[in-house]
């Protein structure tokens, strides 16, 4: 049995994670656990370096604070700041002790409400709760899920960041 630590106790990154981690090793069985470190990043990160940042951040805290798994993942939610607005979309960077895999969610333009709220320093989470009446939604559908009723929810639009990130997991010898 694999031991995956996930950099956050949000359930919505656990379950991506878990999620990505069964398509991709499918003979294999995990424990996984959500642990509470920093991302060293604002609480809205900004751009990609930022996103990519937190989430290399949250892996490798996670390991440092918690020898002894055989994975570690970061996930981080951004946005950016282009013509039309705001696009959102997050990061994954899975590590083990000798090597680090990164990817990306796809990405969408957020609603110009929102938008708004984020031009003025609000979270994206917090700006969807207000604009859409909702409580702790990063913590459910997110943006997405709410915006796409929910073809696409934050949970399926993460794994597929996870399993990219694994890609130098899937192919040792190409990622030396």
């Amino acid at each position: 049995m694999k031991k995956i630590i996930v950099g956050s106790k949000n359930p919505v990154k656990i379950k991506a994670t878990l999620k990505a981690f069964k398509i991709v090793f499918k003979n294999e069985k995990f424990k996984i656990e959500g642990v509470d470190v920093p991302s060293g990043v604002p609480s809205q990160p900004m751009g990609n370096e930022q996103t990519i940042k937190g989430s290399l951040n949250r892996a490798n805290n996670a390991f440092k604070k918690y020898p002894g798994a055989d994975f570690y993942v970061g996930l981080e939610g951004g946005v950016e700041e282009v013509k039309d607005g705001h696009l959102a979309y997050a990061w994954a960077s899975v590590r083990s002790k000798s090597k680090i895999g990164k990817g990306r969610t796809a990405s969408f333009i957020l609603p110009k409400k929102i938008s708004t709220l984020i031009s003025k320093g609000t979270e994206l989470g917090v700006a969807d709760d207000i604009v859409f009446g909702r409580t702790n939604s990063k913590q459910a559908n997110g943006a997405v899920g709410i915006l796409t009723s929910d073809a696409i929810t934050r949970t399926t639009l993460y794994s597929p960041a996870v399993i990219l990130a694994l890609i130098p997991f899937i192919n040792p010898k190409l990622y030396k």
